[in-house]
């Protein structure tokens, strides 16, 4: 049966090399290094050396040049490394090429990235979306994992009667194994459909609570799912590791003013995510699509927060989300001093900061949610008489009631309640003068 081989399990070394093509992107070329280490190391592996390479032009066979292509597999090989690890995508070809100049494993920063999402899935969902983008990442590079068997050659025939041979005897597994591999493609597919159905009925009950919803996006390990619980008393894994969480999780909290909100905490995003996997998380990702508004947290510790902010920012926008409104959120303020703290308010004048940590600046975060929502709320002063306790009930039930007076005997209350109750309560409003609405501006009754 078809296997996706798991390279990264049996690797242990690992050399990093990182190609840039113009000398205006070199700082950020070695950006995109460090974060390959970052997620070479999520995986459990040692990384004995690293190498940035400036090349004039791309080579179709690999990429570089091959001299240099020849310097660092030699450099590699001299360190003890197992496994080059390019934090550019390689095409199928370029890395076979790479595999058969040094005899020795060669994966891209898109191949780590899957492997990472494959060790982190823990819901069905996520675990299908994984083999989803893993199968289709695999597929075209089926012919490296038997060149094996085409290195036993078969004589070249010729006509009709050597035909088979002139393939080569790789060329029947290679078949079959491409097979196997689009039968499960399609059979993941059709699975992730009935699993999408599920949510998409799971989204229809939400929405027929009148109830905000808010998606926490932004960069991985910036503190989406820390916030989450926060906010929410939630139990989301929380992890100082690239991509901790891959499954959604949706918890209510309440407001200042009472108000009802639902926040989902959403897979993170990382520089040059593949753009498979976005299409293969799409399901997931599109909660940030379907809120009403985004809660984007940037890590203010890191000193590339900006284009942090860029690339969740870029992502959104692929996937329909870049009209959204946004509250702009600076996490791990307390790992920040003051001279950047001044440069982070500079770039992001509007954001709320604050410390999940410490709980410094949360006050501030649950006002803004709450004037995030004031379209949606208002605000009454009501003459109730004592039959009607039931709309009293419902204010505390679906609003927040912030006064209670039944010395008249009947019923005074000041409460803030959702828009669309209002009609409900319009024969009961007090006006500012003190005289009561008159029944006949009542709707809905």
């Amino acid at each position: 049966m078809f296997d996706v081989r798991d390279k990264p399990q049996h690797v242990e070394n690992a050399f990093l090399i990182g190609a840039y093509f113009d000398r205006r992107r070199k700082e950020e070329a070695q950006a995109l290094l460090d974060e390959l280490g970052e997620l070479v190391r999520t995986l459990g592996i040692n990384i004995v050396g690293s190498q940035l390479v400036f090349a004039r032009e791309h080579t179709a066979r690999y990429l570089i040049g091959s001299g240099k292509t020849k310097e660092l597999t030699d450099q590699a090989k001299a360190l003890g490394a197992d496994c080059i690890v390019w934090d550019n995508e390689l095409s199928p070809a370029q890395q076979r090429a790479w595999e058969s100049e040094g005899d020795i494993c060669v994966i891209d920063r898109h191949e780590v990235i899957l492997d990472i999402f494959n060790m982190r899935a823990r819901t069905r969902e996520a675990r299908l979306q994984v083999e989803l983008a893993r199968l289709e990442y695999s597929i075209p590079r089926l012919t490296r994992m038997w060149a094996h068997l085409d290195r036993q050659g078969g004589g070249a025939g010729g006509g009709k009667g050597g035909a088979g041979a002139a393939r080569g005897e790789g060329e029947t597994q290679l078949e079959t194994d491409r097979r196997l591999a689009h039968q499960r493609l399609d059979r993941v597919k059709a699975e992730l459909d009935d699993v999408r159905r599920v949510r998409d009925t799971m989204r229809k009950e939400r929405t027929r609570e009148p109830v905000a919803h808010a998606a926490i996006v932004g960069y991985t390990n910036a503190g989406k799912s820390s916030l989450l619980n926060k906010l929410t008393a939630a139990d989301a894994l929380v992890e100082n590791k690239l991509f901790a969480t891959l499954d959604t999780t949706t918890r209510r909290m309440e407001l200042p003013d009472g108000q009802s909100l639902l926040v989902t905490d959403t897979v993170g995003f990382v520089r040059n995510l593949p753009h498979d996997l976005v299409q293969s998380f799409r399901a997931t990702l599109e909660e940030s699509t379907l809120a009403d508004f985004l809660i984007h947290v940037v890590d203010a510790s890191s000193h590339e927060a900006l284009k942090f902010y860029q690339t969740t920012t870029e992502v959104l926008a692929e996937l329909g989300a870049g009209e959204k409104r946004v509250l702009l959120v600076l996490n791990k303020i307390d790992l920040v001093d003051d001279t950047r703290m001044n440069e982070l308010r500079r770039e992001f004048p509007a954001a709320i900061a604050i410390s999940v940590k410490t709980g410094l600046g949360l006050d501030d975060l649950f006002h803004r949610l709450s004037d995030f929502m004031i379209d949606r709320v208002v605000r009454l002063d009501l003459d109730l008489p004592l039959d009607r306790m039931d709309l009293v009930a419902l204010a505390h039930q679906e609003g927040k009631v912030l006064t209670e007076d039944y010395e008249t005997g009947r019923a005074r209350v000041q409460c803030v309640i959702p828009k669309h109750y209002e009609s409900r309560y319009a024969p009961f409003v007090v006006e500012s003068e003190g005289t009561k609405k008159p029944p006949s501006l009542a709707t809905g009754w």
